[in-house]
Formats: C-alpha cells, structure tokens, sequence
C-alpha cells in the first residue's frame, strides 16, 4: 500500500503546486490514498468549504488541520458535514460545548476499495494551545481503532517542538503505520522507519512559495523581526514547491516498509503558473 502526503500547503502558489504534483506523483507512483495537510490554503489562513472540495476533485482521500482550522469561519459547520476533513483530535470533548468535527477519518482507497487506511490528527502542545495531551488521547484512540481491526493508521502530528514530534513517533513506534510532522513549513531530512515498523519524519516541509519566509512574503517578515511591530502576513507571490512524502506500507501487518521523501519547485518541469 502507498501514502503519498503533502505538507502544509500555504495559499495559492501552494495549491498550484500540489495539483500539478498530485498529477505527476500518481502517474509515478500509483498511490492508494493521497492525504493533503489545507490549513492554510485560503491566504494563509485556514481552508475553505470549496477549497476543500477542490481538493476532493482533485483525487485527495483526506484533508488534515492543525492551529488554523477555525480560521475561516465559513468552513466551522463545514467540519461537522465533512467527515473527510479534520480538525485536531485532541481539542476539548464535551456534550455541553462539543467542538465541530472530528479528528479521525477511516477511509476506503479509490484504486482498491477494500483497502482502508485510519488518519488521525494530533495537534502538539509546547508553544501551542494547551489541549488534551496528544501522546495518552493518541493511545487511547489507537487502541480502540486495533480493536477494529484497523492497522494501516497515518498520524499527522501537527506541532511546534521538533522534540516532541520525535518523541511522540517513538512512543507509538510500531503501533501505526508513520507519523508525519507537519506545522514548521521546513521539510527535515531525517525521514526513516523506525525499529518496530513505523515511518516518521519530524516535518514534511511546506507546499507554497519557497521564495518566501515560511511562506509568506519576505519583506513582511523581516520588517517584524526588525521593528517588531505587529504585521499583517501576507501569503508570497510566485512559482509554487511542494513537500510531500511517500509511505509505503505492507497492508497485512500496517508495519511500513519504506519512505521517500519530495522537495521540489513546479518551476523544474518547465510550467508556468
């Protein structure tokens, strides 16, 4: 079985990007499911209902989140009519003020439809909101997908800490398929399977403009550091990259076998965007 996943993908030259790269990617490589982290796909900041359903078209199986899912306020009850598109699953739990959504999507690939794979987003907590700790909810909910008899589980972890998303991948090790960071926009190089069977890599890296200060326009940004008066963000203009990994999986046991990591500007193949 083959993931193929992109990092955040950050406003229009991000968008761009992917679309042509999910093309090329699947002519290539022929993936059972595409995930696609959106929560910044509008300007930056958040994703919308069409966003989402552009990507739908586009052949991707699962839309991921993270800190800016409730950017765009059109797509909040858009999360509790889409079952494909997730916030974090550790946000609060609570029948008095349940929060819309949900954190895990169990879907069936489109090329062989009795082929499941289980997504699970789990949003980090140092330097973020202080949510439910994503390592003892992320067990919990890995336990009761086993006992479906789910194995071909991708964790996106969305968070700040390099540390943290290490550590969470090494304390799920072998329970689930790969653990994919996503959140810092900087693909690292340290993608690798793990001793009892699970792919990691600590960032995935960003799909959007490279041209760019974690994509957004570079003036802005150094203008912030520099006076460090409040500014306004503003997404980079220009030939859109893509992050993205592929993950391959033996289906029987959900224990991955390999992991191939993606780094490139649409520009290389000669389109114009």
């Amino acid at each position: 079985m083959r993931i193929l996943f992109f990092g955040d993908v950050f406003g229009k030259p991000g968008r761009q990007a992917v679309k042509l790269a999910i093309m090329k990617l699947s002519a290539e490589y022929s993936p059972d499911f595409i995930v696609v982290n959106g929560e910044n796909v509008a300007h930056g900041k958040g994703i919308t209902p069409k966003m989402a359903e552009e990507f739908f078209e586009m052949g991707v199986d699962v839309i991921t989140t993270g800190n800016h899912a409730w950017d765009q306020q059109e797509c909040v009850s858009y999360y509790n009519q889409c079952d494909r598109l997730l916030r974090p699953l550790n946000y609060p739990e609570s029948d008095l003020t349940p929060t819309p959504g949900k954190g895990i999507a169990i879907v069936q690939s489109r090329v062989r439809p009795k082929l499941k794979l289980a997504v699970v987003l789990l949003m980090g907590r140092v330097f973020m909101d202080p949510l439910e700790c994503p390592f003892h909810r992320g067990h919990r909910e890995i336990k009761k997908l086993h006992e479906q008899g789910i194995r071909n589980i991708l964790i996106d972890f969305h968070g700040e800490a390099s540390s943290e998303k290490q550590a969470f991948a090494y304390f799920i090790d072998g329970q689930v398929s790969a653990v994919l960071g996503t959140h810092s926009h900087v693909q690292t190089a340290d993608e690798r399977i793990l001793p009892n069977g699970t792919a990691a890599i600590t960032d995935v890296g960003m799909s959007g403009c490279f041209d760019s200060v974690i994509g957004t326009k570079k003036e802005i940004a150094i203008r912030k550091f520099l006076t460090k008066m409040p500014a306004r963000f503003e997404p980079a203009e220009g030939p859109g990259g893509y992050g993205a990994v592929l993950v391959e999986v033996d289906e029987t046991t959900g224990k991955a076998t390999n992991i191939l990591r993606f780094r490139e500007e649409v520009i290389k193949w000669g389109i114009s965007l």
